[in-house]
């Protein structure tokens, strides 16, 4: 059998269509030794192919990182057979906070093998990814952000806290995970090294690995919420603990976020009125990801520019002449980075930010 995916993606609507599965959404990640890779990677493949599975996974000498979608009927089956794999044995799963039947959250099966799970810039050969900062469930995550000696930092990418996030962190206005690092420790940590240090992001991934980073460079009180917002949404609705977190959880695959609560924080990146969905612009050649209002939606076609739906309207293969030799794929999360979109988020600058944040902390 093939270990990849060869059908393109009207074929795999279809296909997902016919076979008529109802699926959950699952994320799960683990930093761990894996000595070969590739075969751990095969071996997955192979497994999850049987049960229907499709979703977006990594693998690398240092763990996994998974976001998957697994039919609800081979549930039960998949978590078996997970578990029955040594390092993953007992893994925590993060469902979705908010599913709807009518669309898929991925549409193929795609395992990659990479140097790292996640991206981190680091070259630290005495670094231990698995030696990680203090769990915290949603009642103890409550019970320290309520500290006024605790700093509460987001760490995900400023598209992701744009459309929401937890009252009174730190948002640091950064791209990538591994801008992150550097940043928070020159610009929050350091000068506060008596305080708790709480650090949250989608499901546990990247908060794990800078609170191992952290404590590498010498940070003792470092914590981290457990099962990021993912997890600690579900805790409350079923614990009926107070959710600290307001609007759109963002999330990478088809959905793009789950509704957290009702509250719209953003605003619309063309016309400035409240919005937080997020739309890819039509043109192919941009595939630009950024906020948009229903009327601007339908107003610019799904573009993010007058330019761009000028393209959209010629013929198709002079659209594929003009995209011919790019690569997209850094382009399309890079959200509110545009001169296209009047309506950028126009916040005060990083330092300032976090600055005013540390105030707040301190009065």
């Amino acid at each position: 059998m093939h270990l990849w995916n060869t059908f393109d993606k009207e074929t795999l609507e279809k296909h997902l269509a016919e076979i008529g599965h109802k699926y959950i959404t699952i994320s799960f990640y683990q930093y761990a030794h894996i000595s070969d890779p590739k075969a751990f990677r095969d071996h997955l493949y192979k497994t999850w192919m049987a049960l229907d599975i499709v979703g977006r996974t990594y693998v690398a000498t240092e763990g996994i990182n998974a976001q998957i979608a697994v039919p609800k009927v081979n549930l039960s089956r998949f978590r078996e057979l997970l578990y029955q794999i040594e390092c993953l044995n007992g893994v925590r799963l993060n469902f979705a906070v908010e599913e709807k039947q009518d669309e898929f959250s991925f549409l193929k099966l795609k395992i990659k093998v990479r140097s790292k799970i996640l991206a981190d810039g680091l070259n630290d050969a005495t670094f231990d990814v698995t030696k990680k900062g203090v769990h915290l469930d949603a009642q103890a995550f409550n019970d320290l952000t309520n500290d006024p000696n605790t700093l509460l930092i987001d760490f995900r990418n400023h598209y992701e806290w744009e459309v929401g996030h937890f009252e009174g962190a730190i948002l640091p206005d950064v791209d990538t995970f591994r801008e992150s690092l550097p940043f928070i420790e020159n610009t929050v940590l350091k000068g506060n090294e008596d305080k708790n240090i709480v650090m949250y992001c989608t499901g546990g991934v990247r908060c794990e690995k800078a609170s191992a980073w952290f404590k590498h460079r010498g940070f003792k009180n470092v914590h981290q919420l457990e099962g990021g917002i993912i997890k600690y949404a579900n805790d409350c609705k079923e614990k009926g603990l107070k959710n600290k977190f307001i609007g759109k959880n963002f999330v990478f695959d088809e959905r793009r976020a789950e509704r957290i609560t009702s509250d719209i924080i953003a605003i619309c990146h063309q016309c400035g009125t409240p919005a937080d969905n997020h739309t890819n612009c039509a043109n192919e050649a941009c595939h630009l990801l950024f906020i948009q209002c229903d009327s601007c939606k339908t107003k610019m076609e799904n573009c993010c520019s007058d330019a761009c739906i000028n393209v959209i309207h010629l013929p198709i293969e002079e659209q594929k002449k003009l995209r011919k030799g790019k690569n997209l794929s850094n382009l399309i999360y890079k959200k509110g980075r545009s001169e296209a979109l009047p309506f950028q988020d126009k916040k005060e600058k990083p330092l300032a930010l976090v600055n005013q944040a540390l105030k707040n902390s301190n009065s």
